[in-house]
């Protein structure tokens, strides 16, 4: 129902504006107001409110992940995280670059050094290399992120953890569609159904994405499927079946340019990626299940997936360079299968005064990749499939068993957790015409976390947490790491140690602060020892620290009016010197990637339920581009955005309209970079000004 809402305090402007979308102050609800300790998952394992656990925890809601935004990339929503920076490449071909307090700032594509999930499905493969491009912000009830010591209890490659949970299908049946429009010929189609099915429901979505990309030769389709049934055998009893699939063909790579270039055309290329027009076809399918049963006081979890993921790139590696018969090639070209099973118990135990809740389980994950590898070139003709120059099956598992353990008594909360990975990577070489690059190497690591929540008082909890993480090369980061290009079997696992103190405020009735300080100390991270035409090598480097500050704060003003902000800190530098490409890296170096300021601010006037506008300012430091930090950093910048959504309710009909403008005052600024790039192509611009506008609607059938 439609709560009445008189228009006798809107300004004359404001009834305009209102008028403009086909509303009247009439039609509006009242404001839901702040969910101040909204109940996560991540982290604890079972059903716990955010604002009690020791640990640095943020929920990202619905109306967040949908509310004014296009819905195609998770740095939508996830910008307003602390610790988290998410650099938008502006090249669908490489994905999103995300990393949490540092971790996975080196990556060249991909999100890697980040766990990510989906519906209790691993979104990541065993290595630790994943794709948030196939998560589905269409149906999205939360994400989740966690950060600090505390992802450690995900094993390997879990600097932090983002967790994308989608609605169940629920009441009447509901037919929906959207149309969004924009800069750089720029749409996307969504159609969807979901509703009740039995004592269970349904979802369907799809959509189709399409642009030409704000650079030249950037232009990419994403076609994304995604369905879930939900199951309820009986009153003790959840099943869920999910599954996705993302295809992506002809996606254009418009790879870095060097800074003169930037500042003369950021919106064009240099001239290699014309000449190999490099892009690369992705085809993801995957599905799952997840059981969940109550038994006394315990319950059983237990999931499974399986999926297949093709991918076809094509490198700007110039001819000259391929000439070692050692040398894999310009095109890369895989299919992989994978799949995985984890099993969980929750127990809750009362003990005197106290709950004790303990949590086992293990996870195991498989992926097999039948790889190949071809020149880029033909005689003259470049970008296009040559002679065969690598063949072999990659395999990677992982075997992680764990247990947690939560005790709450009064004000009181400890928790702790151990968990052991072992990773196995497996090749099986079938070109051996120059020689046998096959073999194996195993990495093992016990991880243990600690934390401990003290509730000062009801508005005001403090806490401290400790662990050791690790993180393994991926299989990408091995492929190319040894000597010419080879398999790189003696690059180590990094070893971490963190520390994180932190309070949790509730100021009043409408106002949530968060702030946290942490210190990293990793051992042989991995770090870029080259990157050329696309194809990056790594390489240990000694020790690293990391320390910073977040601050987050969610409030209420007033009855219309809502802010957020999210501020993070953070120092990352070289605590040890150590040789790169023939040049020595000093002491006190400041790691690439990483910027040492990021902020976001975010004012929202909210006259009812249904309509509101707000102003989003972005700022992030200036970022060093490789190691020696020499080269031309990325300049610091602060982009202004704006957007306006509306919704109207009319009997069985929803319909609802945005309009967005990002970077209104068409700001140039470098969006991402391409760490250590060895032909000083470091750098990715972000857009200039961009609008967009859309209009969806919603039929429920009664």
């Amino acid at each position: 129902m439609i709560a009445h809402c008189s228009s006798r305090h809107l300004t004359p402007i404001a009834t305009a504006v209102l008028g403009m979308f086909g509303l009247t102050a009439t039609c509006f609800a009242q404001p839901s107001g702040l969910t101040l300790k909204p109940v996560t998952v991540t982290g604890s394992r079972a059903e716990a409110s955010s604002f009690e656990q020791p640990f640095s925890i943020d929920v990202v809601g619905a109306e967040a992940v949908r509310q004014g935004q296009l819905g195609v990339n998770a740095s939508e929503s996830l910008v307003a995280v602390p610790g988290l920076v998410i650099q938008n490449r502006q090249n669908y071909a490489q994905d999103l670059q995300i990393s949490s307090r540092g971790f996975g700032a080196r990556s060249a594509f991909g999100v890697r050094g980040v766990k990510l999930i989906a519906d209790g499905i691993p979104a990541s493969t065993p290595d630790g290399q994943g794709q948030v491009a196939t998560f589905n912000l269409d149906m999205a009830e939360r994400i989740e992120v966690l950060r600090g010591p505390f992802s450690s209890v995900y094993g390997n490659s879990s600097g932090g953890v983002i967790q994308l949970f989608t609605r169940d299908g629920e009441g009447p049946t509901k037919l929906s569609g959207r149309l969004i429009g924009g800069s750089f010929s720029t749409s996307k189609i969504e159609l969807g159904a979901e509703g009740a099915l039995g004592s269970g429901g349904f979802l369907i979505d799809a959509s189709r994405f399409d642009t030409d990309g704000y650079r030249e030769h950037s232009a990419a389709t994403r076609d994304q499927g995604f369905a879930k049934i939900t199951l309820r055998p009986d009153a003790d009893s959840k099943l869920t079946l999910v599954a996705n699939g993302l295809r992506q063909d002809d996606t254009e790579d418009p790879l870095g340019l060097t800074w003169e270039t930037f500042q003369t055309d950021p919106a064009g290329v240099e001239d290699r990626a014309l000449e190999f027009d490099t892009r690369k076809d992705i085809e993801h399918v995957q599905g799952g299940m997840n059981y969940e049963r109550r038994i006394g006081s315990g319950q059983l979890q237990f999931s499974a997936y399986a999926g297949t993921r093709s991918v076809m790139q094509v490198l700007a590696i110039p001819a000259f360079v391929q000439g070692s018969p050692t040398h894999s090639g310009g095109i890369v070209d895989f299919d992989r299968n994978f799949y995985g099973v984890a099993a969980r118990w929750i127990q809750e135990v009362a003990i005197g005064q106290g709950k004790l809740t303990v949590t086992a389980g293990a996870d195991y994950d498989r992926s097999e990749d039948d790889r190949q590898g071809y020149e880029n070139f033909v005689g003259d003709t470049l970008g296009v499939r040559g002679a065969l120059r690598r063949d072999e099956t990659d395999t990677v598992t992982s075997l992680d068993p764990y247990v947690q353990l939560a005790w709450q008594r009064g004000p009181l909360t400890l928790q702790a957790g151990l968990r052991h990975s072992h990773v196995k990577f497996e090749v099986d070489d079938d070109f051996l015409s120059n020689g046998d690059d096959g073999g194996s190497v195993s990495y093992r690591k016990t991880t243990p976390a600690i934390g401990i929540a003290y509730a000062v008082s009801p508005a005001v909890n403090v806490y401290a947490s400790a662990a050791r993480g690790f993180e393994t090369p991926t299989l990408g980061e091995l492929s190319y790491s040894g000597g010419d290009g080879s398999f790189g079997f003696d690059l180590e696992a990094a070893r971490s140690t963190q520390f994180e103190v932190g309070a949790k405020a509730l100021v009043g009735e409408a106002t949530r602060i968060n702030v946290a300080a942490f210190r990293i100390r990793t051992k042989d991270e991995l770090v870029v020892a080259s990157s050329l035409g696309g194809r990056t090598a790594y390489q240990n480097a000694a020790e690293t620290l990391r320390e910073g500050i977040e601050l987050a704060v969610d409030s209420e003003l007033s009855r219309t009016l809502f802010t957020r902000a999210a501020v993070t800190q953070l120092r990352a530098i070289y605590d040890e010197g150590f040789s790169s490409g023939g040049d020595t890296i000093e002491e006190g170096r400041r790691m690439p990637g990483i910027p040492r300021t990021t902020v976001f601010a975010e004012l929202a006037w909210k006259p009812g339920g249904d309509l509101t506008a707000a102003v989003e300012g972005f700022y992030r430091s200036k970022v060093f581009v490789e190691d020696s930090n020499t080269e031309q950093s990325a300049p610091s910048y602060a982009i202004l955005n704006l957007r306006l959504s509306a919704e109207q309710r009319r009997g069985d009909w929803r319909i609802e309209q945005l309009l967005r403008v990002d970077n209104v005052f068409d700001r140039q600024y470098v969006g991402s970079v391409i760490v250590g790039d060895r032909n000083g192509r470091f750098y990715e611009p972000g857009t200039g000004v961009a609008w967009y506008a859309g209009i969806g609607a919603r039929y429920q059938f009664n």
